[in-house]
């Protein structure tokens, strides 16, 4: 018989935590989360997210062991923002069992129900770090850092077999430096512009800079993707949670942003992979670990860009064509990465796709975020 256990104390808090551990402990392409995010994500005292919304967490249970895990959220911005009555569901993890999928689905359907939403949908968590969808694609490769979500293959059935359907695909695509093609009349595009005087690129040296810079990067990230089906308004909490977490692992001297009359208008991140580290560091992040993460910045092959954005009044005048100028130099002036990843770009963000298919790329993993309609 199945239980479901409202995660309600330290002790079940842990318990959450640590089923994805025991799940994934064997897996080579598992990478491990930082314990303090997850632990952070239930903490209604400090998660920005709670300043407006609401989410609560459970466990399956059968003989007295855990056997799965899941969260409902409701994101009263997203549903004021889009006009919807939209639960989430994320921290789905669960063993090869669809008796228990079922009991945890069945749970979050009722708390959506009784919140008075009209649909669910998921995996969508907290925040725009916290990654997309079920992968459905690509498990043979290593998850890139903790920027997604990785989950076993059987996932997928287990979700579908509940009644769930497709609501938009995250699709992450591969590059090789070499592979690297900047079509000529973005080039001559950029060039344009830069001549014209229309924007200014702007690097940083140290972090310290960019902490600086905190306030107009993170407006111009809450402005870059209105048009994006994920996209809803962040509060200014929830913009520094953002950065601050970028400023862990960002190498500062491949950061760039598109200035237009000194106001940041676009910009791209790319992050050296840790994820080598983050497997040896197992989920913690104390100063061993960090010297540790620090080390793999300097001897990683793999770079990821999971922030490329341009806002809407930028488009058309030359500032996408700099903006992928500017990536095509940090991708070919960095001897030390040999592999490129483009992580989770919704299909629905249509001209993003065929410029990085332009660009050389392709595409490799496919992480599935699903609907289903409550009644």
């Amino acid at each position: 018989m199945i239980k479901i256990i409202p995660v309600d104390s330290k002790t079940r808090q842990k318990q959450l935590v640590e089923f994805q551990f025991e799940l994934y402990k064997d897996c080579p392409q598992w990478v491990p989360p930082f314990k303090q995010d997850i632990y952070l994500m239930m903490n209604k005292q400090k998660h920005p997210f709670y300043d407006h919304s609401i989410s609560d967490h459970f466990l399956a249970e059968r003989d007295g062991k855990i056997v799965g895990r899941i969260a409902g959220l409701v994101n009263r911005p997203f549903n004021a923002y889009h006009n919807s009555k939209d639960a989430e569901f994320y921290l789905f993890d669960c063993i090869d069992d669809q008796e228990v999928a079922n009991a945890l689905f069945d749970t979050v359907v009722a708390w959506a129900k009784d919140q008075g939403m009209n649909r669910l949908v998921g995996p969508k968590g907290y925040g725009p770090l916290d990654g997309y969808g079920i992968q459905i694609l690509g498990q043979e490769r290593r998850a890139m850092m903790n920027v997604m979500n990785y989950n076993y293959l059987y996932y997928k059935d287990l979700v579908e077999n509940y009644g769930f359907e497709k609501e938009v695909d995250f699709v992450s695509s591969y590059l090789k430096p070499e592979n690297f093609v900047l079509p000529e009349k973005v080039q001559k595009a950029a060039d344009l512009a830069v001549k014209r005087g229309r924007f200014e690129v702007k690097g940083f040296k140290s972090r310290a800079e960019i902490r600086a810079w905190i306030g107009r990067i993170g407006k111009a990230y809450n402005e870059a993707f209105v048009n994006n089906w994920e996209y809803c308004p962040l509060t200014e909490k929830e913009i520094k949670m953002v950065v601050e977490n970028i400023l862990i692992i960002v190498d500062p001297k491949n950061l760039y942003v598109l200035l237009k009359d000194n106001k940041v208008v676009g910009f791209e991140i790319p992050f050296p992979d840790v994820s080598a580290a983050m497997q040896k560091n197992k989920g913690n992040l104390g100063p061993i670990e960090m010297i540790r993460l620090l080390l793999e910045l300097k001897r990683t092959d793999w770079m990821d860009f999971d922030g490329i954005g341009i806002l809407p009044e930028a488009q058309g005048f030359g500032g996408n064509a700099i903006l992928y100028k500017v990536v095509s130099d940090v991708v070919l002036n960095n001897p030390q990465y040999k592999h490129i990843e483009l992580t989770q770009v919704a299909e629905t963000a249509k001209q993003m796709r065929q410029d990085l298919a332009n660009l050389g790329s392709q595409s490799y993993k496919n992480h599935r975020v699903y609907k289903k309609e409550l009644g």
